[in-house]
């Protein structure tokens, strides 16, 4: 079971890391980091509090995409490394003509989707406050 996980989130963890580096260099040259350090704040305070909080707001909505893409590439890996889960349980319901299992996968994995995106756009309004409706 680990080398499956560790094979699904490789790919993931690339694109995550290099997403992280580029949003955070980005904030890093903006002027409130420049006076974040002119007040003469520890650089673990710059980097995390201001620098990694607002880096953060791009790399969320790539975590939120990549819920699909998990999805998806669990199907594939289920089969490599021969592992029961809905990924196998829905390949088997297409080979088996079995329609009701068919929607019931497609409805729980487009609910997880759903889901994440949720939990998306709840992580925004808590990593930068002025994106909150009604604020």
């Amino acid at each position: 079971m680990l080398p499956a996980a560790v094979t699904l989130g490789a790919i993931f963890a690339g694109v995550l890391t290099r997403y992280v580096r580029s949003s955070l260099l980005e904030v890093l040259r903006q002027d409130y980091i420049r006076t974040a350090w002119a007040k003469g704040l520890r650089e673990r305070v710059v980097l995390v509090h201001h620098g990694l909080r607002n880096a953060f707001i791009p790399v969320i909505t790539v975590v939120g995409l990549q819920v699909s893409g998990l999805l998806g590439g669990a199907v594939i890996t289920e089969r490599v490394f021969n592992l029961p889960g809905m990924g196998t349980l829905t390949i088997t319901a297409i080979n088996q003509r079995d329609y009701p299992q068919l929607e019931a996968n497609v409805l729980v994995l487009a609910f997880i989707v759903l889901v994440a995106n949720l939990v998306v756009d709840v992580a925004y309004g808590w990593i930068d406050p002025r994106i909150r409706v009604g604020s």
